[in-house]
C-alpha cells in the first residue's frame, strides 16, 4: 500500500524493517541497495545508529565485504554466525561488534530480470543463524523489497526522462522552468541567468553528419558545467543551454563566468579524425536589476543573446536598457514582413545598369521593396533587420524570384530588349540547398532563359556555410548559364582569397570606394587594383553608387565600363523600367541627360 501511495523508498523500507523487528524479537533489520557503480547505499537501518549507515554507504561490493556486500556479490544468501572470527567480516567487524551484534544473515534482493539490486539482512545479538519463522519472514520481505526497488527504478527512470537531457545528462527545459519559477518566487532576486547558443551547429550537422553535431552538443554541455561549477547548467533546446548562477551573484561575477565558458570552448573537438572548433554565444541578465519576474528576466536574457548573435557572435552580452525596445521593434518588423509575404506585398524595383561609355542600359538589379498597407513603398533598408531570420530571407528570395521571372517574361513577350537582371540571394538560400532548383523552376514556369538572370551574393555567403557547399552551388548555377556576381566587393573579409576559391563572372565594387575615390588616394588605388585584378581574371566589373558625372568619367578612365547609381536612375517599378528599356535598352546613342530627365520625372 505504501508503494502504491508513492511514498519514498527509504520510508517504505524503514516501515518494513520496524514491522519485522516487532514480530521477530532479537532481530535488527537492514536494507541496502546498489548505486550505478555497484557501491552500497543504505536504504533502511532504523534500529542502527546513523554512523553505521554512513559507514557502509559507498563501500564497493566484493567477495569479502561483510555479509551484505558478499551476498550481493555472490547473488546468494550469506550467513555469518560469528562476526568476530569470520574472514568475510575482516576489516568491517568494528562497525557492529561495539553495538553488541554478533551474527548477520543477509539475503540478496533480485529484480525480475535476475539482477541483484540490494540485500535484506538480520543482525543478531548472539552467535546464531535464522530459525524457520525468520526464513519465512525474509522470503516474504525480499520479495516486497524487490517490488519496491524496481518501482523506484521505474519512477527514477521516468523522472530522468522528464527532467534530464539524455544526450548531455544535464537538467532539461522542464527542470529549468521549475528552477526559474522557484527562484523568482523568493526574495531577494539576486541570481544570474545566462542563455547560451552553440554557433554554427547546423553547418556541422550538414557537413559532418548529426553524429558529429551530437558530439559537439555533448562536449559543449560538459565544458559549460565544468566551468560553471558553482552554478547549474541546463540544456533547454537543440543548440541552446542555460546557466543559473547562485544567489548573491554580481554582474562582475557573471561576466567572469561567461568569459571562462567562452575560454573553455577553445580546445578543438576531435570526432572520427575531424577537428571541430566549438564556439558559443552568451546573453545574460541579472535577476532584480534586469528583471523582477521569471518571464521578464528570460525575455531580457534572450534579447541579450539575440543581440550578441547579431553583433558579437562568439562573445558575451549582458542585457541593458534599450535592448528590449530595439528587439521589440525588430520583432515588429519581422511580423510586418511576414504579413507582407503572405499577402504578396514584397515586390521588385529595378535599378538600371549602364555602359558608362555609351549610356545604354545593359542590365538591371532587382531590389526588394515592401508595399505597405497605406500604399507607401518601403525600401529594403527599412526591413533589413527581418532578413536576419533565415526563414524570412528564404521566403523573400522565393517571392522576389517569382516576381522577377514574371517581369522578365512580360518584357520578353512585349519585345522589350533586356540583357540580364541581377538578384541578391542570402546565406539562407545556400543553407537550404535548393537554390538552383528554385531558380530553374521559376525560369521554366515563365519560359525565360536562365542566362538572363545574374545571382548576386556577398561574402557573408562564404562565411556562413562550408566552402565546398558554396562552390558546388556556384558551379551548378554557372553550368546552367546563370552568371554569378560578387556584390559589395571589398567590404568583407579576404576578398581576394574568395576570388580564387569561388570563381564568379562579375565583381560589383561597393559604393563606398566610389564615393571616396576622388578625395582619397588610397581608395583610388584600391579601385584601380580591383579593376586590374578583375580584367586579368576575365571577370566583368560593375561599379555601384555613381552619383556624379565626374565619378563616371574617372571610372571610365580607370577602365570601368559598367555602372549604376543615382546619376542614371534610382530603383523603379517594373512598368516604368519597361519603358526605359524600350527607349534606352541596347541603343548606344542616347545621352545620359535624357535618361536622367525621364527617371527624375518618373520618380
Amino acid at each position: 500500500m505504501s508503494i502504491a501511495r508513492g511514498e519514498a523508498l527509504c520510508t517504505v523500507m524503514e516501515r518494513l524493517c520496524l514491522r519485522v523487528e516487532a514480530i521477530a524479537p532479537g532481530v535488527i533489520c537492514s536494507v541496502l541497495a546498489l548505486d550505478e557503480e555497484r557501491r552500497l547505499v543504505s536504504l533502511a537501518t532504523p534500529s542502527l545508529p546513523a554512523s553505521y549507515a554512513a559507514a557502509v554507504t559507498g563501500v564497493e561490493v566484493g567477495p569479502r565485504v561483510g555479509s551484505c556486500g558478499t551476498a550481493i556479490h555472490r547473488g546468494e544468501p550469506v550467513c555469518v554466525t560469528d562476526i568476530a572470527s569470520d574472514p568475510l567480516w575482516q576489516g568491517f567487524e568494528d562497525l557492529v561488534l561495539p553495538l553488541g551484534l554478533r551474527a548477520c544473515w543477509s539475503s540478496p534482493i533480485k529484480a525480475r530480470d535476475g539482477r541483484v539490486v540490494g540485500s535484506f539482512a538480520f543482525y543478531y545479538d548472539q552467535p546464531r543463524g535464522p530459525d524457520e519463522l525468520e526464513r519465512q519472514i525474509v522470503e516474504t520481505c525480499v520479495h516486497l523489497c524487490a517490488i519496491a526497488i524496481e518501482h523506484e527504478e521505474v519512477r527514477s527512470h521516468n523522472h530522468r526522462l522528464a527532467y534530464y537531457d539524455t544526450l548531455t545528462a544535464l537538467p532539461n527545459r522542464a527542470s529549468f522552468n521549475e528552477a526559474i519559477t522557484r527562484l523568482t518566487a523568493a526574495t531577494p532576486l539576486d541570481f544570474g541567468l545566462m542563455l547560451i547558443d552553440i554557433d554554427h551547429l547546423k553547418v556541422v550537422n550538414d557537413t559532418m553528419g548529426h553524429a558529429a553535431g551530437d558530439a559537439l552538443i555533448a562536449t559543449v554541455g560538459i565544458r559549460i558545467q565544468s566551468v560553471a561549477s558553482e552554478a547549474v547548467a541546463y540544456r533547454i533546446g537543440g543548440d541552446e543551454f542555460a546557466v543559473i548562477l547562485p544567489r548573491g551573484t554580481t554582474a562582475v561575477q557573471m561576466r567572469a563566468t561567461a568569459c571562462a565558458i567562452l575560454a573553455a570552448m577553445d580546445p578543438p573537438l576531435d570526432h572520427d579524425g575531424h577537428g571541430i572548433m566549438p564556439s558559443v554565444t552568451i546573453g545574460a541578465a541579472l535577476a532584480g536589476e534586469d528583471g523582477e519576474d521569471g518571464v521578464t528576466l528570460r525575455q531580457n536574457a534572450d534579447f541579450a543573446l539575440y543581440h550578441a548573435k547579431e553583433t558579437r557572435r562568439g562573445g558575451y552580452v549582458r542585457f541593458k536598457d534599450g535592448l528590449r525596445t530595439s528587439m521589440t521593434r525588430r520583432l515588429q518588423i519581422k511580423r510586418d514582413v511576414d504579413i507582407a509575404l503572405t499577402e504578396g506585398r514584397i515586390i521588385p524595383y529595378y535599378q538600371p545598369v549602364l555602359r558608362i561609355d555609351t549610356d545604354e542600359i545593359v542590365g538591371l538589379e532587382a531590389l526588394a521593396r515592401m508595399r505597405l498597407p497605406d500604399g507607401r513603398v518601403a525600401s529594403a533598408v527599412e526591413f533589413q533587420e527581418a532578413m536576419a531570420d533565415p526563414k524570412v530571407a528564404h521566403r523573400i528570395t522565393g517571392q522576389m524570384l517569382n516576381a522577377v521571372a514574371a517581369d522578365m517574361a512580360a518584357w520578353q513577350s512585349a519585345g522589350i530588349p533586356f540583357q540580364h537582371v541581377g538578384m541578391n540571394v542570402t546565406s539562407a538560400d545556400f543553407q537550404k540547398g535548393d537554390l538552383v532548383q528554385r531558380i530553374v523552376r521559376a525560369m521554366e514556369r515563365t519560359g525565360v532563359s536562365p542566362r538572363h538572370l545574374v545571382v548576386e551574393i556577398t561574402e557573408q555567403v562564404f562565411m556562413g556555410r562550408s566552402k565546398d557547399g558554396v562552390a558546388r552551388t556556384i558551379a551548378a548555377l554557372r553550368e546552367r548559364g546563370i552568371c554569378v556576381a560578387l556584390d559589395d566587393f571589398g567590404t568583407g573579409f579576404a576578398s581576394l582569397t574568395h576570388l580564387l576559391d569561388f570563381p564568379v563572372d562579375i565583381i560589383k565594387i561597393d559604393r563606398s570606394f566610389i564615393a571616396a575615390a576622388q578625395t582619397s588616394t588610397k581608395s583610388s588605388v584600391i579601385v584601380e587594383a580591383m579593376v586590374g585584378i578583375a580584367h586579368r581574371l576575365g571577370m566583368r566589373i560593375i561599379t555601384e553608387g555613381i552619383e556624379t558625372q565626374a565619378q563616371a568619367e574617372w571610372l571610365q578612365s580607370m577602365g570601368c565600363r559598367l555602372g549604376q547609381g543615382f546619376l542614371y536612375a534610382q530603383a523603379l517599378p517594373a512598368g516604368i523600367v519597361g519603358e526605359l528599356l524600350q527607349r534606352f535598352g541596347a541603343k548606344p546613342d542616347r545621352a545620359a541627360a535624357r535618361l536622367r530627365g525621364v527617371t527624375a520625372s518618373a520618380a
